[in-house]
């Protein structure tokens, strides 16, 4: 990385970060970009697609792509520069895949019950090697999350396992919805991370 003299004084400071996070692997400058910059790329987000599980999941998919990219960064702009351009490109790439599959699933529709009742027949199962693929990696998936401590454990499966909102986690847990919101953020985070280091393939 070149030098970043013509950087103001945070983007010197998260110059910095991203240094001791490459040649150090030091988990508290990763976790130090996250918290200074989760809430402006969840908002961010959340302005686009108007929806609190999608902002969540893709400011989660921005950091992950991020930080498994961080030595592409260099200090010609601003590291937050940087980072909201992956956010922003992540989002729109999300919205247009939602946008063409919902556009697809409507076209197929038709007036008449005999091509509703064909388009509905249609086989959307995996074949047998892919079926035994996806098994495996839901087993992978469960041993990785009991790798966790146990408050993020119990997150993960309320909301991925049981389908929970956030309020009715926060019931459950006996906690404010912010804190689940920020807890299971960081739940995920670190899921993430552990899959990236360890099982990149379960991301495929």
């Amino acid at each position: 990385m070149g030098l970043a003299t013509h950087l103001t004084e945070k983007g010197v400071r998260d110059y910095e970060l991203v240094r001791r996070a490459l040649e150090r692997d030091d988990q508290l400058a990763y976790a130090n970009l996250m918290e200074t910059y989760r809430e402006p790329i969840y908002y961010m987000i959340l302005k686009m697609t108007n929806n609190d599980a999608d902002a969540d999941d893709l400011t989660l998919e921005a950091f992950g792509k991020a930080f498994k990219s961080l030595d592409q960064y260099t200090p010609e702009y601003a590291f937050s520069t940087w980072l909201f351009t992956i956010a922003t490109n992540n989002c729109i790439d999300f919205i247009r895949k939602k946008r063409v599959e919902t556009i697809s699933i409507d076209q197929n529709y038709s007036t008449d019950e005999r091509e509703r009742r064909r388009f509905n027949a249609v086989s959307q199962n995996l074949d047998p090697e892919e079926i035994i693929i996806e098994k495996q990696k839901i087993t992978l998936m469960h041993d990785i999350i009991k790798s966790l401590k146990p408050t993020y454990q119990r997150l993960i499966e309320l909301r991925y396992f049981h389908d929970l909102t956030y309020d009715e986690i926060g019931q459950e847990m006996d906690m404010p919805i912010n804190t689940v919101k920020v807890k299971l953020f960081r739940a995920k985070m670190v899921l993430y991370n552990i899959i990236i280091k360890r099982h990149s393939d379960l991301l495929s």
